[in-house]
């Protein structure tokens, strides 16, 4: 009996012995393992339009892949960028959108995981690969959306690019086909943007826009790149609508309302902005804001901004509101004092015009300057009539003086003294 209880013992202790090195041999000896059982990969790559398919294969067996868990690390980063995109996929395919780099760098690595435990079994190298594209002339494409409707999009084109190139572009959009409405151009008559008006966006629906360069010179169909938008993520709101401010108990209180939008417009979207004067500008959720009055300006400038960012990443900020002012305290302490001043002024002004009207005060200033009577009208006729004839009297006796000899001098000087007496009459008429 006790042979037999020893025997089962000894394979028991044999069996955990095992496990433990077993154990022992994947927590250290990984490297051992991916050698010995020499797992590898394989990639080639498909060009289609503006992305490439990148696919792999490895030498598991059947019976491998049904008894473990395949995963597989995908690292690839694009030429003239220092990025790095880590990805792990149960595929062995990727779809690489190149939009407009001109190649990129990509490695993968095969690894299995235990079923029960997922604990990692083996792995194998790196298998690396390189794409180059064709030359890529455009850069900084950058697009928006505004004023719900519109549309737009600009690039620059780089130095290197030929001179008989042209640049061309379309979107497609909930299944359909757009072409360019009208195009940006610059001094060498160069394509640099498009601009599209009365478009309807489906927020849901990306826009994927196509750009193609062609060079004019031949006929040949020229290379297309493609990016992808999210509507909202380029969508320039309009400025937040009906902003008003108010006084209450020291504070200014500020009211707005959201812009129209193509997307959601639950209260939760939307992000503002407010500035009052030369204070710091303050982040606001809600559709209004309270700012303590304690020492501001005579006069404060508030303005509102508005972006999406709860419901959808949107880094776009639309143009500040129109600024609102309001005074300050002691501007609306003067203004009452100046209301409290201005009535007792019209007041007294008024009681002023009454009394004058009372005692007639004004007619002594208004009365008119009385003309002349009748009476003295003829006699200043007379004087005149009298002055004239004395005039012509006096010419006569100068003629007739004029015309006689000097021997009648005696008689002259009697007719002269004759002459006087008969005027002096006329005069005590």
């Amino acid at each position: 009996m006790a042979r037999v209880t020893v025997i089962p013992v000894l394979l028991i202790l044999s069996f955990f012995q095992h496990e433990a090195l077993f154990s022992t041999i994947l927590a250290s000896g990984q490297q051992d393992i991916k050698d010995a059982l020499g797992l590898r990969n394989v990639l080639w790559m498909t060009k289609n339009d503006s992305r490439v398919i990148l696919s792999w294969n490895n030498n598991l067996t059947k019976e491998e892949t049904k008894k473990y868990t395949v995963k597989y690390i995908l690292i690839y980063k694009f030429f003239n960028t220092t990025k790095e995109r880590k990805e792990r996929l149960q595929e062995k395919e990727k779809i690489i959108h190149l939009k407009l780099h001109s190649g990129f760098n990509a490695k993968v690595k095969t690894q299995l995981f235990a079923k029960e435990t997922e604990d990692i079994i083996k792995e194998s190298d790196w298998t690396e690969f390189t794409y180059e594209a064709p030359p890529v002339y455009i850069q900084n494409l950058s697009c928006i959306i505004y004023n719900i409707s519109f549309f737009n999009c600009i690039w620059h084109i780089k130095a290197e690019a030929p001179e008989d190139i042209q640049i061309f572009t379309s979107y497609r959009h909930a299944g359909k086909v757009f072409a360019c409405h009208q195009y940006i151009k610059n001094a060498w008559k160069k394509n640099i943007g498009c601009y599209m008006k009365k478009m309807h966006f489906q927020p849901s629906r990306k826009i994927n826009l196509n750009i193609t360069v062609r060079n004019l010179r031949n006929s040949s169909r020229g290379v297309s790149y493609c990016k992808a938008f999210t509507p909202q993520t380029i969508e320039k709101l309009n400025p937040p609508i009906n902003v008003s401010v108010s006084l209450e108990n020291r504070n200014i209180k500020i009211h707005w309302k959201p812009p129209p939008t193509i997307g959601s417009a639950r209260k939760k979207c939307f992000l503002y902005q407010v500035k009052i004067a030369d204070h710091k500008i303050v982040n606001v959720t809600a559709e209004n804001y309270k700012y303590p009055f304690h020492k501001p300006a005579k006069k404060c400038a508030v303005q509102v901004r508005v972006k999406k960012e709860i419901c959808i990443a949107n880094k776009i900020w639309s143009e500040w509101s129109e600024p609102v002012f309001i005074h300050d305290e002691k501007t609306v302490d003067i203004l009452l004092l100046s209301l409290a001043l201005f009535c007792p002024l019209i007041f007294l002004g008024g009681l002023l015009i009454y009394a004058c009207r009372r005692y007639r005060c004004l007619e002594v200033i208004t009365t008119p300057v009385p003309h002349p009577s009748d009476n003295i009208k003829t006699w200043l006729a007379d004087e005149t009539h009298h002055e004239q004839h004395m005039s012509m009297q006096m010419e006569m006796h100068s003629e007739f003086t004029l015309g006689r000899p000097e021997e009648n001098r005696d008689e002259n000087i009697q007719l002269q003294k004759c002459l006087k007496e008969f005027m002096l009459e006329d005069l005590q008429r």
